[in-house]
């Protein structure tokens, strides 16, 4: 077997995993990432904001005015324009489309995702939901 395949079990190797730090890091080399004014502005100009939270957070927290709520394990199916499960909103790969979760993690690697998918100018934010209510930016409760 070769360096950096798989064994026959499905486990990598050793030599190919690597840490949520490291993974987070190299999902994030690739784009830039934006703040709570620049995603509000990235909005007015006709982005997509997604809110990858799960219910119960959405429920305590609130909801961002416009924003299109997608649970992560349904993100690609939904925002894939040639998917057959698409959201309505999912209309370009070139529509642009910043990510939020709770504080700015799993946005990250949801972005990574999307972006495998064509979605070029997917993007997320920088401290999430979180940091989108301490900027005093709207939220439906």
């Amino acid at each position: 077997m070769s360096a950096g395949s798989s064994g026959t079990d499905g486990v990598t190797n050793a030599a190919e995993r690597v840490g949520i730090d490291e993974l987070l890091e190299r999902a994030r080399a690739g784009y830039d990432r934006i703040g709570p004014q620049d995603a509000a502005a990235a909005a007015a100009d006709g982005a997509l904001l997604v809110d990858i939270r799960y219910a119960a957070l959405r429920e305590k927290d609130g909801l961002i005015p416009g924003a299109l709520v997608v649970e992560r394990n349904e993100l690609e199916w939904r925002l894939d324009p040639w998917g057959s499960h698409r959201a309505a909103e999912a209309v370009s790969h070139d529509l642009r489309i910043v990510v939020i979760c709770n504080e700015g993690y799993a946005s990250s690697l949801a972005v990574a995702s999307l972006r495998q998918l064509g979605l070029h100018r997917a993007t997320d934010l920088i401290g999430g939901f979180q940091a989108w209510r301490a900027h005093g930016l709207p939220v439906d409760v």
